[in-house]
């Protein structure tokens, strides 16, 4: 009984022994997907930069889609460095209230994202917004790639055949430079500041308007 006991725990120390690092190999197996996970939803996120007027409409409206992971009010498309929203609206400055997007493609396509550009402000002004008139509140897609900038080009062409407006389109389109991010004051504008005037009067409408027509495209 004894030698077959001694047998026996030779038995469960080889059994113990054969895959001594084999919790560790599971934690980095682990490890390993959660990055693989971690890439793979990277590779999904892509960047888009609208200008439509008041950066404050604009953010609202795409803050509300479903598939878009963040949206930061800012400038683009200007002369000076770092420039100050004072700087941007005397117009000096030379950039454009813009939008810039991170979103999920496996959720919302760019084709999207300017359907929702088209309606939500009249891409027919030019630097003009209803009364916010200037050159940065013109209408502007900076694009991030070439297909951006192909899919943009051929949707104005469309809407201009189509007669989709009375006026012809006169959206910019150029490439994305810099872009710079705007005070904090300026960030979900609208959500924090929903009882003061011109939310009331000018971005609720809005936003009204754009939840009729995209109902099915908003966050759950």
């Amino acid at each position: 009984m004894k030698q077959y006991l001694i047998s026996l725990a030779g038995v469960i120390v080889l059994m113990s022994c054969t895959n001594p690092n084999k919790g560790i190999q599971s934690k980095s197996s682990q490890s390993n997907q959660n990055q693989k996970t971690k890439n793979m939803e990277t590779k999904n996120l892509d960047t888009a930069t609208f200008g439509g007027g008041c950066f404050w409409c604009v953010e609202a409206v795409y803050q509300q889609l479903n598939g878009v992971i963040s949206v930061a009010s800012g400038y683009a498309g200007g002369q000076r460095a770092n420039p100050t929203y004072e700087q941007v609206c005397s117009g000096a400055s030379g950039h454009a209230e813009v939008i810039q997007i991170v979103y999920d493609t496996t959720k919302i396509s760019f084709d999207e994202l300017l359907q929702v550009f088209w309606t939500v402000h009249d891409p027919t002004t030019l630097n003009r917004q209803g009364a916010d008139v200037g050159t940065q509140y013109r209408s502007v897609v900076f694009y991030h790639s070439e297909h951006q900038k192909e899919t943009t080009q051929s949707y104005i062409e469309k809407l201009n055949k189509e007669h989709a407006f009375a006026n012809p389109v006169v959206t910019e389109v150029s490439p994305i430079t810099t872009f710079y991010k705007a005070e904090d004051y300026h960030q979900n504008y609208y959500n924090d500041n929903q009882n003061q005037p011109y939310c009331s009067f000018v971005i609720q409408p809005k936003m009204e308007k754009f939840k009729k027509v995209f109902g099915d495209k908003l966050k759950k």
